[in-house]
């Protein structure tokens, strides 16, 4: 595994964003989002994974995320970016409604040939920067970073009103889309 996947402890809180290849709005469509949803859900129940935030934006996504005892935090972001990264470019290609879809493969394909490690494709960029969060002051510096991005690209007003995050269960009494243990 590249030397750019480093984690801590895997069983205490990290920051971790992601983005796809050339920052393309790939993850525009909800039920794009809701493919990203449904494999958290799985992580959670069968990789081990804990989620503290979330948000999904339309072409990065950020974690607060740790580790269950004896599952990795690494092994759960490669195996998630491989499951994602298949699952949704069958999703674009096979969506006859998708207005971007020749633009969107042929830079998903573009990227695929100029790296080694893929065969036809990537979608997901390598590179994730995750930061373990080792004081209280961290979590919330990059909780509300983390929440206020829908607020920022004007998607919405208030952050608790972005579907697609954590926001509403730490900012009021509704639960979002996931289970989530808060911090």
């Amino acid at each position: 595994m590249p030397s750019k996947y480093k984690f801590g402890d895997h069983q205490r809180p990290h920051f971790i964003t992601f983005a796809t290849v050339e920052w393309v709005d790939a993850l525009s469509r909800p039920y794009y989002k809701d493919i990203i949803i449904e494999s958290l859900k799985y992580c959670q129940e069968n990789k081990g994974l804990v989620l503290h935030a979330y948000v999904i934006m339309s072409n990065h996504i950020h974690l607060i995320a740790s580790a269950k005892s004896g599952f990795s935090l690494s092994d759960f972001l490669r195996d998630f970016k491989r499951h994602t990264s298949s699952k949704l470019l069958k999703t674009i290609e096979g969506n006859s409604k998708e207005s971007r879809k020749r633009w969107i493969l042929w830079i998903f394909k573009s990227a695929g040939a100029k790296n080694g490690n893929n065969k036809n494709y990537q979608f997901w960029r390598q590179d994730n920067r995750p930061i373990e969060l080792s004081t209280n002051e961290m979590f919330d510096q990059r909780l509300e970073y983390l929440h206020n991005n829908p607020v920022v690209e004007g998607i919405v007003f208030e952050a608790d009103q972005y579907v697609y995050s954590s926001a509403c269960d730490y900012f009021n009494s509704r639960r979002g889309l996931l289970d989530l243990e808060l911090l």
